[in-house]
C-alpha cells in the first residue's frame, strides 16, 4: 500500500509541476480550416488552443489500430415521467403529530400516494456532436428531462416511453455502460479536504483506458489529461488548494463549480447533461465553459445536454438545438436558429433587447410573455397543453420526427453497432475486468486508487486526526491517573473492572462520531458509482484498510498509557491480550457503526438508532449489571453483544492469575486484635474462611459468571462479529447507497385562510420550485407593478450615501495582509438603482459588507458619509440589507417574518395595528399576498428572495437598501421580476438601492441607473451612469481602446470580456489604471465633493433611535419567546426525538434493572440505574445545542447587524423556551423509570427524586448544554467540547471510582456537580433501607471454640454493621457485611442521607453558574468587540516581537 501511496503522490507532484509551467506543449501541426476557439494559457505568453489539441488527439486515435472510437446519441419518444407526493400541504406541528386524524391521513397517504406527471409527451433526438439547450422556468421539468436523458431515473415513480442510447437500451446501458452517460447536478459536492488537483486526478485515474496511444503510460495519460483540464478551466493556480466547504476554507464558489464541470469531463463520458451549468459563474466564465463544451462536443463527438437559467445571446448561439419546457410539456424542440421565429409566428414577441433564451422562457410565463401587437390568424396558444399541441401540428415537429426516424433506422437495433460499441468498451478495460462490467478498472486497482484518495483525505484533515488521537491520549491519562497504580488488593477488583469496561467502551462511543462524515460523503460516492468510477463497497474497503494503521497508532498510545498508569497485570502476555482485544473491539465497533449507518437514508435516524443501540450494548456488557442479575426476558441481549465477549475476556485475563490481599476481614478492629485467621473471612465474593487472599478467577466466576477458559473462544466470537459487521457494511454500501428522495412541498400554516396551492406541474425529486407564476396562480401576479397609491407610505428620501477612497485590508493566517478593496469611491442617490458588478473574487460582497458596516475583522480606511456627515450611530437601523443567502427562521410564515421585523425595528410608539397594516401593504407590494401564510423554509428561490426584501422594507429603511446577488439562482423571468420590483421601489418610493448582480441579461441591465464595476483586487474599473441602452458606459470603454460593442451584444457581458474577466481570459490593458487617469474619475470625485458640500449645509442626519434598539428589553424577550415557542411547536421532529429519547431510555433502563432486589448487588443495580439515568443527559444536551446555534447564526447573520434586538434577549428566550420541554421530557422519563426499577413509592422519596431528576436536572443540562454551545462555533465543536467536559463530571462523581480511591483527584470530586446530583438521588431513593444479602453475598466463617456466632461478632456488628443470618449457630457463622444501605453507600461511595437537601442547594448553585456562563461566554466569545482569542494572539505576537 505504501508503494501505491508514494506512486500516487509522485504523479500528483508531477501534475502540479507541469501545471505550474502553464503550457501544454504542441509539436506544431497544420492548422485546420475550421474556425478555432482559443483559451489563453495561464502563462499569458501564447494561447492554449484546445480545439487544435483535441483534433490532433482524435487523429492519433483514429490511426491507432488498438483504439476503437465510440459515440452515443439519445433518442426518446412518448417520454413520460411521474413522481410521488403533493406540492403543497399544511405545516406539521407537534399537535398534528399527536392528532389521530392527522396520523390516519399520513398512513393513508403512504398507502395511496399521489402520483403526479412531471413531464409527458417528449420526443426528439440528440446526435453525437450536438449540443441541446434545455430551457424552462424552475419547476417546469428541466432537471427531470436531463436526468432521464442520462438514465438517472431511479428516484422517480415511473418512466414510460421509448428511450434509446444509439443501439443500446437504458437497462443495458445501466448494467454495462453507465460510465459513458453522466449527469452533473447543480450542487457542487466534493471531498472538502482534497485539493483541486487530487480531485481531478482521481476522476481521471478511475476512467483511464488500458488502450492508450503507443508508449503512453497510465500515469502519463492521467497527468496529461488533468493538466489540460486545469488549464482549460483556469484552475491551475488553485491546483494545490483544498476544495473546501462551509467549515473548511477552500476555493471560491465559482471555482468549485468549475471543478464539478472538469470532473465530469475527466471521466471521458460520451453523453453528459449539465444541470444549472453556469450557476455561480460570472458571464465571461460561463461563456468560456460553454465554448469548452462546444469544442469537446465537436472534436470528441460527445452528446451534450445543458440547462441554463440565464443564458446570454453569445452563449445561446453555441448550441445546436433547444428544448423549451412549459409546465412539463414540450413547447418546442428543434434548431436554435428557428426557435425565436417559431414563437413570434405563434403569436408572441420579444421585449426590447431581450435575449433569445430569455424570450423562450418568457413565453412560458403568462406574466412575462408579450402578445404580438398584430395577432396571427390562428388562435394563440396560452396553456401548456395548447403549446404542446401547437408544436405537434407544426412543420418543425415533422422535421423533428423525420430526424428521429432517420436516427432510429440507423442505430436502434443495429447489432453491428452494438458489437462495435462493446468492443470499444472492452478494449478500455484493465486486466481481470469482466467484459460486461461498467467499470474500467479492476477491483484491486479501484481499491488502490481509493486507498490513495482516503490517505489524501486524512492528510487534508490531519488536524482532525490529531485531535482524535489527542482525545484518546487525554482520556487514557485522565483515567490512568484516576485509577493510578492499583494495588493488589480486593478493593481493586471493582476498579479494575471499571478500567477494562472503559477501555472497550470508549472506542465504541467515539466510533459514532463518524456518522455525519459517512453521510456527507454518500452523495459523492453515489455520483461516482453512477459514473462507473468504482464500486461503493471498494470505497468502504479502502476506508477500512486505511483506517487500520491510524487506529493502531492511536490505540497503541491509548493502551500503553492506560495500562501502565493503572498498573494492570504487568506481564507481556497480559498486556498483549489486553491490546489485542481493545484493537479488535475498536475495529469491530467501527464496522458496526458503519453498518448501522449504511442501513439508513439520512443521518438523523441513524444517529438516533445508533445512540439507542450503544446504550443497550453498554447496559448489557455485564459491568453495570452482571449477567446473573439480569432478568431472563432480556438476558439474551448479552449473547448478541460483542462488548460482552470482550469484557469477559479482559476481566478473566486480568484476574485469573491474581490472588488479591483482602483489606476487609470479618471480624477485625477493636477487640479482635488477637483473633486467628482461621476465624476470619474476607467480605469479598469468592473468599474462603481462613484465607487472607481472594482468587481473582473465583471472584470473576461468582460475580460475573466469567471463565478464563472462554478467552480465546470469545476472541473468535469477537472476530466473527467484526467480520459479520464488515460484510454487512460492504453489502449495504453497495446496494443501499442512494439517498432518500424528498418531494419539494410548500407548507402553509394550519388554520390559515389561504388554502395550500396545488399545481400539478410542480415537480419533486430534484426539480427546483416554480417561479413567479406561483403568485399568478392565486391571481396575484408576482411581477405586476402596483399602482403608486398602493405603495407603503414612506418618508421622502433626500439623503445621499457616499464613500471616498475606501480601502479594506484583512490579516491572513501566516501573518501577512491582503488588500481586498483598493481606493474605491462612489455614491448612491435616492430614487436611483446602482449595480455593483465584477467577476468572481472582485470584492463585490466585501464592498457591500464594508459599506453596510457588517465587517468584524480587518482594517477599513477611507470615508463613508451621509450628506457629507459621518454616519449616524444607528446607521444599521436606518438601512436595509438583503443577503444573498436569504437567511430566515424556516418555521415562520412569510407574514410572521415580516411582522416580527416590523415589531422589532419600527419604533415602539407605532401601534401593533399600524405595524400589521404596514405588513399587509408590503406583502401586496412584494407580490406575496398569496403566500402570506406559507412557511418560509419551504418557499421557492424567488419567493424567498421576495421575502428577504419585504423583511427589510417593513423596517422602513430611510437611507439605503443593500442587496447582495438578488438574482442568483433564479431563472430569467424571476430575475426580471425581482429587478423590476427594485426599479419600482426606486421610482415610486424614492428608495436608494445598491445591488450586486452576477449574470444580467441586456434588458435586465438596462433597468439600472448607474454601475460600479470592479476587477479582481477590489479595484474600480468604472463608476458612472449607464445611459440609454448603456450608451454612456459603452462609449467610455470604446473611447479608451476597447473593441466596439455589437448592436445585439449584451453590454454587461461586453464589459466583463473587455476587462479580462473569466477563468482564463486576459485584458490588453490595465483598466483600473485607465479609470484612475480618466476625466470620468475626476468628475466622480468632484460630484462627491459637491454632494458633501450641499449636504453639510443641510445638517447631519439625525439618529432615529434614542437607544441602541427600537424596543425595550422586556418587549424583545416576550416577542422572542413567542417566536421560539412557535418554532419549537412547528418542529415535531425535534420535540418528538426529545420526548421519545426520554421515554425509550426510561423504559430500557427501568426494565434492565427491573424490580431490583434489596441485596448488595440489587442495591448496586439501583445505584447504576440512577447513574445511567444521569448519562442520558448527554444526547439530550447535544440535541438542544443544534437549535441554539442555528438561532444564534440567524441572529448574527441578519438580525444583529440590523439592530433588531439585544443578544441578551435572544439568550434569555432560548433558555426560557427550552426548559418546559426538557422538564416534560424528564418527567416522562421519571414515570417510565422510577417504579419500573422498584424504588420506594413513599411521597417524600418519590417527590424528592422527581424534584431533582424531573425538574432540576433538566435545568442543569439545558444551561450547561447552552453554555458549551455559546463557547462553540458550530455543532460539531459543541459536541466534542461537551463530551470532554461531561467525561470529567461523570468520572469524578464517585461512582466509577469510589471517593476513597481517587487519590490526588479528590478535589475534582468536590467541584463536580454530578457528585451532589448522584448523592442526592441515591440517598433519597435507596438511603435508610435494610439490605438482605443474597446467598452468594453471605460469607461463612467458624467462631472460636466456645463462642456462639452472636457473641463472637456482636462487637464487630456494633462498630461496622452487618448482620448474622443465623445468630444462634456456634459452629458456622453466616454473615452479611451490610445491614443498611446507608452503611453500603457511605463505606463504598461516601454518600450520606443527611446531605440530600444540602445537595439540592449546591446543585441549584451550579445551575445558576451555568446560566451566568451562557451570557458571559457569549459576550466574551461572540459579542465582545475584539475576541478574547484575537487579544491573546496580539499579546503573544507582541511578546515574540519584543524578544
Amino acid at each position: 500500500m505504501e508503494a501505491d501511496l508514494e506512486k500516487g503522490s509522485r504523479v500528483e507532484a508531477e501534475v502540479r509541476e507541469e501545471v505550474g509551467r502553464g503550457q501544454i506543449e504542441d509539436d506544431g501541426i497544420e492548422d485546420d480550416t475550421l474556425s478555432v476557439l482559443t483559451l489563453t494559457g495561464p502563462s499569458g505568453d501564447t494561447p492554449f488552443d484546445l480545439e487544435r489539441f483535441l483534433r490532433k488527439a482524435m487523429r492519433q486515435v483514429e490511426k491507432a489500430e488498438h483504439i476503437e472510437h465510440r459515440e452515443l446519441g439519445v433518442y426518446f419518444k412518448d417520454l413520460r415521467v411521474t413522481g410521488l407526493g403533493a406540492t403543497a400541504s399544511h405545516q406539521p406541528t407537534v399537535g398534528s403529530m399527536l392528532s389521530p386524524a392527522a396520523q390516519l391521513d399520513a398512513i393513508n397517504a403512504l398507502r395511496h400516494p399521489e402520483i403526479r406527471t412531471i413531464i409527458e409527451d417528449f420526443e426528439g433526438v440528440v446526435r453525437p456532436g450536438e449540443m441541446l439547450l434545455v430551457l424552462g422556468s424552475p419547476g417546469s421539468g428541466c432537471t427531470t428531462l436531463l436526468k432521464t436523458l442520462t438514465n438517472q431515473t431511479s428516484g422517480y415513480h415511473s418512466v414510460s416511453g421509448d428511450v434509446h442510447f444509439s443501439s443500446i437500451t437504458p437497462d443495458r446501458l445501466e448494467r454495462h455502460y453507465r460510465g459513458d452517460v453522466q449527469y452533473c447536478p447543480e450542487d457542487d459536492i466534493h471531498f472538502p479536504t482534497l485539493t483541486v488537483g487530487e480531485t481531478l486526478l482521481f476522476a481521471a485515474k478511475t476512467r483511464t483506458p488500458s488502450n492508450r496511444l503507443e508508449g503512453q503510460k497510465r500515469e502519463e495519460f492521467e497527468r496529461h489529461y488533468v493538466k489540460i483540464l486545469l488549464n482549460v478551466f483556469g484552475l491551475d493556480k488553485v491546483a494545490e488548494t483544498k476544495v473546501g466547504d462551509a467549515y473548511i476554507r477552500g476555493i471560491s464558489g465559482g471555482q468549485k463549480k468549475r471543478v464539478s464541470l472538469a470532473e465530469v469531463l475527466a471521466t471521458r463520458c460520451r453523453v453528459a447533461s449539465w444541470d444549472g451549468a453556469t450557476k455561480g459563474l460570472d458571464a465571461s466564465t460561463a461563456l468560456e465553459f460553454i465554448q469548452t463544451l462546444r469544442i469537446a462536443t465537436d472534436a470528441a463527438r460527445m452528446t451534450t445536454i445543458v440547462s441554463i437559467y440565464q443564458a446570454g445571446e453569445s452563449l445561446y448561439e453555441l448550441f445546436d438545438k433547444v428544448c423549451v419546457i412549459y409546465q412539463g410539456k414540450m413547447a418546442y424542440f428543434g434548431p436554435i436558429r428557428k426557435a425565436r421565429d417559431y414563437f413570434i409566428e405563434m403569436g408572441y414577441e420579444p421585449a426590447n433587447r431581450q435575449t433569445t433564451a430569455d424570450f423562450l422562457v418568457a413565453v412560458t410565463d403568462p406574466n412575462g410573455r408579450i402578445p404580438r401587437s398584430i395577432p396571427p390568424a390562428h388562435p394563440v396558444p396560452r396553456t401548456a397543453t395548447e403549446f404542446a399541441t401547437y408544436f405537434k401540428n407544426h412543420a418543425l415537429s415533422e422535421d423533428n420526427r423525420a430526424d428521429m426516424e432517420d436516427f432510429y433506422s440507423e442505430h436502434v437495433g443495429n447489432v453491428e453497432k452494438m458489437a462495435a460499441y462493446k468492443k470499444s468498451v472492452v478494449l478500455e478495460h484493465a486486466d481481470h475486468v469482466r467484459e460486461d462490467s461498467p467499470f474500467t478498472l479492476s477491483l484491486p486497482m479501484q481499491a488502490r486508487a481509493l486507498m490513495l484518495r482516503r490517505y489524501q483525505i486524512l492528510r487534508g484533515q490531519f488536524a482532525a486526526v490529531l485531535i482524535d488521537m489527542f482525545a484518546f491520549v487525554v482520556q487514557a491519562i485522565l483515567n490512568g491517573t484516576i485509577f493510578f497504580r492499583l494495588k493488589n488488593t480486593t478493593a481493586s477488583f471493582y476498579s479494575r473492572g471499571g478500567v477494562l469496561f472503559f477501555a472497550i467502551l470508549f472506542s465504541a462511543l467515539t466510533s459514532m462520531s463518524e456518522i455525519p462524515a459517512l453521510f456527507a460523503q454518500r452523495a459523492i460516492v453515489l455520483r461516482h458509482f453512477q459514473a462507473a468510477m468504482y464500486h461503493p463497497f471498494a470505497d468502504s474497503i479502502a476506508l477500512t484498510l486505511v483506517d487500520v494503521p491510524v487506529t493502531l497508532v492511536t490505540l497503541t498510545l491509548f493502551s500503553i498509557l492506560l495500562y501502565f498508569l493503572v498498573g494492570l497485570q504487568e506481564s507481556a502476555g497480559h498486556f498483549f491480550i489486553f491490546f489485542l482485544f481493545v484493537v479488535t473491539m475498536s475495529l469491530t465497533m467501527k464496522a458496526w457503526t458503519r453498518a448501522v449507518t449504511s442501513v439508513f437514508k439520512s443521518a438523523a435516524p441513524a444517529q438516533t438508532i445508533a445512540g439507542a443501540m450503544v446504550l443497550v450494548l453498554t447496559l448489557y456488557t455485564g459491568y453495570m449489571i452482571p449477567q446473573p442479575s439480569m432478568i431472563g426476558a432480556l438476558r439474551w441481549i448479552t449473547y448478541i453483544n460483542p462488548l460482552k465477549y470482550a469484557f469477559e475476556a479482559l476481566v478473566t485475563n486480568e484476574l485469573h492469575t491474581m490472588d488479591a490481599q483482602c483489606i476487609s476481614l470479618i471480624p477485625s478492629g477493636p477487640g479482635y486484635e488477637n483473633v486467628s485467621l482461621t476465624n476470619q473471612v474476607c467480605t469479598v465474593v469468592g473468599s474462603q474462611p481462613g484465607q487472607s487472599t481472594v482468587s481473582g478467577a473465583v471472584y470473576a466466576d461468582l460475580s460475573y459468571g466469567y471463565s478464563y477458559s472462554h478467552l480465546w473462544r470469545n476472541f473468535g466470537i469477537a472476530c466473527a462479529f467484526g467480520i459479520a459487521f464488515l460484510f454487512s457494511y460492504l453489502t449495504l454500501t453497495e446496494f443501499n447507497t442512494r439517498e432518500s428522495a424528498s418531494a419539494n412541498v410548500t407548507w402553509f400554516k394550519r388554520g390559515s385562510k389561504t388554502s395550500p396551492i396545488d399545481r400539478k406541474n410542480d415537480v419533486d425529486d430534484g426539480e427546483k420550485r416554480p417561479s413567479s407564476s406561483i403568485a399568478s396562480t392565486a391571481n396575484v401576479p408576482a411581477s405586476e407593478p402596483k399602482a403608486e397609491s398602493e405603495l407603503p407610505a414612506a418618508q421622502v428620501m433626500s439623503d445621499i450615501f457616499s464613500w471616498q477612497h475606501l480601502e479594506y485590508v484583512v490579516p491572513l493566517a501566516d501573518g501577512s495582509q491582503r488588500k481586498l478593496l483598493d481606493n474605491i469611491s462612489g455614491y448612491v442617490a435616492p430614487g436611483k438603482l446602482t449595480a455593483l458588478m465584477g467577476e468572481s473574487g472582485a470584492g463585490k460582497t466585501t464592498l457591500l459588507n464594508v459599506l453596510a458596516e457588517r465587517t468584524d475583522v480587518g482594517v477599513i480606511r477611507g470615508d463613508r458619509f451621509v450628506n457629507g456627515h459621518h454616519l449616524p450611530a444607528d446607521f444599521g437601523a436606518q438601512t436595509g440589507y438583503c443577503q444573498q443567502q436569504d437567511t430566515h427562521l424556516p418555521t415562520q410564515t412569510v407574514r410572521e417574518a415580516l411582522l416580527f421585523s416590523a415589531k422589532m425595528r419600527q419604533p415602539a410608539s407605532v401601534s401593533i395595528a399600524e405595524k400589521e397594516a404596514y405588513v399587509e401593504r408590503c406583502l401586496e407590494l412584494c407580490g406575496l399576498s398569496a403566500h402570506g401564510d406559507a412557511v418560509v423554509g419551504t418557499l421557492n428561490v424567488e419567493m424567498r428572495k421576495r421575502t428577504t426584501i419585504a423583511v427589510e422594507l417593513v423596517a422602513k429603511p430611510r437611507l439605503l437598501l443593500f442587496l447582495d446577488e438578488p438574482t442568483s439562482g433564479l431563472d430569467s423571468q424571476s430575475a426580471w421580476a425581482i429587478v423590476s420590483f427594485l426599479r419600482e421601489l426606486a421610482d415610486k418610493a424614492g428608495q436608494a438601492i445598491l445591488c450586486t448582480i452576477h449574470q444580467p441579461s441586456g434588458e435586465l441591465f438596462e433597468v439600472f441607473d448607474r454601475l460600479l464595476l470592479l476587477k479582481v483586487g477590489g479595484k474600480t474599473v468604472y463608476f458612472g451612469d449607464l445611459g440609454y441602452h448603456s450608451a454612456t458606459m459603452v462609449q467610455y470603454f470604446e473611447k479608451n481602446g476597447a473593441r466596439p460593442c455589437g448592436s445585439e451584444e449584451n453590454p454587461a457581458e461586453y464589459i466583463l470580456q473587455v476587462i479580462g474577466a473569466g477563468a482564463t481570459a486576459q485584458a490588453d490593458r490595465d483598466w483600473h489604471e485607465v479609470w484612475k487617469n480618466s476625466p470620468e474619475a475626476s468628475i466622480v470625485q468632484e460630484e462627491i465633493e459637491r454632494i458633501h458640500a450641499e449636504g453639510r449645509q443641510r445638517g447631519a442626519v439625525q439618529t432615529a433611535l434614542k437607544s441602541e434598539f427600537a424596543t425595550s428589553w422586556s418587549y424583545q424577550v416576550s416577542t422572542l419567546v413567542q417566536r421560539d415557542v412557535e418554532a419549537h411547536w412547528r418542529d415535531p421532529t425535534y420535540i418528538t426525538a426529545k420526548l421519545a429519547l426520554n421515554i425509550v431510555a426510561g423504559l430500557l433502563i427501568g426494565f434492565t434493572f427491573f424490580k431490583a432486589k434489596d441485596s448488595i448487588q440489587g442495591t448496586q443495580n439501583k445505584l447504576f440505574a440512577i447513574f445511567i439515568a444521569t448519562i442520558v443527559t448527554v444526547p439530550l444536551a447535544q440535541q438542544l445545542q443544534v437549535p441554539f446555534i442555528d438561532m444564534r447564526s440567524l441572529y448574527e447573520a441578519r438580525e444583529r447587524p440590523s439592530r433588531m434586538y439585544s443578544w441578551t434577549a435572544l439568550i434569555t428566550s432560548q433558555v426560557l423556551v427550552e426548559i418546559p420541554w426538557n422538564i416534560l421530557g424528564s418527567s416522562l422519563f421519571y414515570l417510565c423509570w422510577y417504579w419500573t426499577v422498584g424504588f420506594d413509592s413513599t411521597p417524600e422519596r418519590a417527590g424528592y427524586v422527581y424534584l431533582v431528576l424531573g425538574v432540576l436536572l433538566p435545568l442543569y443540562y439545558t444551561t450547561i448544554g447552552q453554555a458549551v454551545a455559546a463557547l462553540s462555533s458550530n455543532v460539531q465543536i459543541a459536541a466534542l467540547l461537551f463530551n470532554l467536559l461531561f467525561s470529567f463530571v461523570t468520572v469524578f462523581n464517585g461512582v466509577l471510582q469510589p471517593f476513597r480511591a481517587l487519590g490526588w483527584w479528590k478535589w475534582m470530586y468536590h467541584v463536580s456537580p454530578y457528585t451532589y446530583l448522584i448523592e442526592g438521588l441515591l440517598s433519597a431513593a435507596i438511603g435508610r433501607k435494610d439490605i438482605s444479602c443474597a446467598s452468594v453475598e453471605v460469607v461463612t466463617l467458624p467462631p472460636p471454640t466456645g463462642l456462639s456466632c452472636q457473641s463472637y461478632l456482636q462487637s464487630y456488628m456494633d462498630n461496622s454493621g452487618g448482620y448474622l443470618v443465623d445468630s444462634g449457630s456456634a459452629t458456622e457463622c453466616h454473615f452479611c457485611p451490610y445491614r443498611t444501605t446507608d452503611q453500603f453507600l457511605y463505606s463504598s461511595f461516601n454518600i450520606e442521607y443527611s446531605h440530600r437537601w444540602r445537595d439540592v442547594g449546591i446543585f441549584v448553585g451550579f445551575i445558576a453558574i451555568n446560566t451566568i456562563g451562557i451570557f458571559v461566554l457569549s459576550y466574551l466569545v461572540r459579542y465582545r468587540k475584539g475576541s478574547v482569542i484575537a487579544s491573546l494572539k496580539k499579546l503573544l505576537q507582541g511578546r515574540k516581537s519584543s524578544t
